[in-house]
């Protein structure tokens, strides 16, 4: 009979080492609590990075007041909203734009989205771009650095283009935002919320298109309006992404499976 043997394309990852890239203010805090608790719950080492080392601050729309209660995240995220804020991880951030600072000792790197505009901060920072042309190629299988993003966080690496202009998920399959749910709510709420579901203001590209855009193929973008959750995994990179806070969990999970493949017996 022939031996069972562990399937072993690197260093091995007994502990996920795990950095949350941010900007100082504006993320959806459903996008950012519900894979940090989830990262935490599996044992997994976890920190923070911000541009100077500020503590990041989640879209306070989505956990305090009226909008909250209206369109922002649950009770119970809100409460692990407010338990991830008193981590020391959070307290005590990296600065993403320090010369020493570097990806290459995280196991995975997690893009939070948020469509209030103070995400535009990560999104268009040349820095991140840089670190991101950097880490993406990494996670070419059978490597096993990962990439998890959700809704605007997919706009990160789409922006993060090599000197010929080629985004570092031109070859991948690649969820982000859909057309229709930023559109519904950006019209939904204008009267009240002004541009507000809008990041980068009134009549701006809408995520899908920007994302697209970066793409070998139109083909390459997956999507489903059905509001259940919904990932997509490319095949030839660690790299899963999804649309939107409804999509968090499932996102925490599959990178936890991810992760836990790495390591199989077969």
């Amino acid at each position: 009979m022939e031996e069972p043997q562990i399937i072993n394309t690197g260093t091995s990852i007994a502990t996920p080492n795990v950095v949350f890239i941010m900007a100082d203010y504006g993320h959806d805090p459903t996008e950012t609590a519900v894979p940090w608790a989830a990262f935490k719950a599996a044992g997994y080492h976890v920190g923070f990075a911000t541009e100077n080392g500020k503590v990041p601050r989640c879209d306070k729309k989505m956990v305090e007041g009226v909008t909250q209660k209206l369109l922002g995240a649950k009770k119970e995220v809100v409460a692990t909203y407010k338990k991830m804020q008193q981590s020391e991880e959070v307290l005590h951030p990296h600065a993403w734009s320090a010369p020493d600072f570097s990806l290459d000792p995280y196991d995975l790197v997690v893009l939070p989205g948020g469509h209030e505009k103070g995400v535009r901060q990560v999104i268009q920072s040349p820095i991140v771009h840089k670190l991101m042309l950097d880490y993406f190629p990494k996670t070419k299988k059978p490597g096993r650095k990962v990439v998890a993003a959700v809704c605007h966080g997919v706009m990160v690496l789409s922006e993060s283009k090599d000197a010929n202009g080629r985004s570092v998920i031109h070859d991948c399959v690649t969820t982000a935002l859909p057309t229709q749910f930023e559109q519904t709510a950006y019209w939904g709420t204008r009267v009240f919320l002004g541009d507000y579901y809008k990041t980068f203001g009134h009549g701006s590209e809408n995520v899908q298109e920007s994302v697209t855009k970066a793409l070998a193929s139109p083909s390459q973008f997956k999507s489903t309006l059905n509001p259940g959750p919904f990932v997509v995994e490319d095949k030839n990179y660690n790299y899963i992404s999804a649309r939107y806070p409804g999509d968090a969990e499932l996102l925490a999970e599959e990178t936890i499976k991810l992760f836990e493949s790495f390591n199989r017996i077969v």
